[in-house]
């Protein structure tokens, strides 16, 4: 039975990440991860590597002052989805985490409603890979979420026979294989066990992706503003995606549309010198992230020194900043709800 079930997590899509990310990796990215959260900043599209723990140092480390400079909404009206006594069969969203209330009720638990509402049979729970975020919110707001251990305990607690994995990251990279990695421990704890893909992996995924943003933002498509998408950018070889994106809508005929990252290339500077070249008067700007957290709010729309809004604004441009993440787009919760089916499909065959 474990060989069989140790099979079957490896070709469910995932197989080239499990046998690519050994042990010893996986500790060697942790430590990594553990030590950039001393020196950078921030939070997530849960993402992926769009969404690293660096992202989440900032939340941690505010104090209550900061706190007050916006208002994140009530943490009551979240479903943290830890319940127990749920069935045999599981579904498992992983995301990287919020501690933007509004923003993760409206972006990660859309996207679990859109799970629970369109796949019969499967109980939908959630968890974060990020301890910072996580032990945030429970300090701030007394809101308790599980990290992928604690859910993965909670699912052999409760007896689960079948357990799909969703996770709501954004490309296939390193925060996705630490949870195919940890997943895979817990093989012979399941009769059936599946990992479903991230978000932008097939080119269907990118052309469905680009039509998803491009409607969203159809309306100042006026040929006198420039639509720029802010992802996340990580040193990764899976940084490619936003490149790959950047090129489909430019090929779409999409050419006032354009992509970069915070912490990678393209920079905002890269962005803010192809923009220069068009005769545009105003700039749009929205997170090409799940969630619009702590990078939505700060490195894109505050007004602090660096951000995208004041770089923008200090080129001359006018600058409307929409903070809406990528899971509040139906057609995006649409996606991610066909790779959970894909994956249920897999191990129910």
């Amino acid at each position: 039975m474990k060989k069989k079930l140790l099979i079957l997590l490896t070709l469910v899509l995932v197989v080239a990440m499990v046998a690519a990310c050994g042990d010893k990796k996986k500790n060697e990215n942790s430590d990594e991860s553990e030590k950039a959260t001393t020196t950078t900043a921030q939070e997530a599209d849960n993402t992926s590597d769009s969404e690293k723990e660096t992202e989440a140092a900032n939340e941690d480390e505010a104090d209550d002052e900061d706190e007050e400079n916006y208002d994140t909404g009530d943490a009551s009206l979240d479903n943290p989805r830890n319940q127990d006594e749920i069935g045999e069969k599981e579904l498992l969203v992983v995301s990287f985490g919020t501690s933007f209330n509004d923003s993760r009720r409206n972006t990660i638990g859309a996207i679990e409603e859109k799970l629970d509402d369109t796949i019969d049979d499967f109980s939908v729970r959630r968890c974060f890979t990020s301890q910072i975020i996580i032990d945030h919110v429970k300090k701030r707001d007394g809101e308790v979420i599980d990290n992928v251990t604690e859910a993965l305990e909670r699912a052999v607690a409760n007896n689960v026979k079948t357990l799909v994995i969703q996770p709501t990251h954004l490309m296939d990279g390193l925060e996705y294989n630490d949870v195919v990695n940890e997943v895979a421990e817990y093989s012979d704890s399941f009769d059936k066990i599946a990992i479903g893909q991230p978000l932008l992996t097939s080119d269907d995924d990118f052309n469905k992706v680009m039509e998803a943003i491009v409607e969203a933002t159809k309306k100042y498509d006026d040929g006198e503003t420039a639509i720029c998408f802010m992802g996340h950018g990580t040193e990764a070889d899976s940084n490619e995606v936003y490149a790959k994106m950047q090129a489909l809508l430019t090929q779409a005929g999409y050419e006032n549309y354009y992509v970069g990252t915070v912490e990678a290339t393209p920079s905002v500077e890269d962005v803010l010198e192809l923009v220069s070249k068009g005769d545009y008067k105003k700039v749009v700007l929205r997170p090409l992230m799940i969630v619009a957290g702590d990078h939505a709010n700060n490195d894109m729309a505050g007004d602090e020194e660096g951000s995208w809004k004041k770089t923008f604004e200090d080129a001359g441009y006018e600058v409307e900043c929409v903070v809406e993440g990528l899971g509040q787009l139906e057609a995006i919760q649409d996606i991610l709800a066909e790779h959970a089916k894909a994956a249920i499909e897999s191990v129910e065959d």
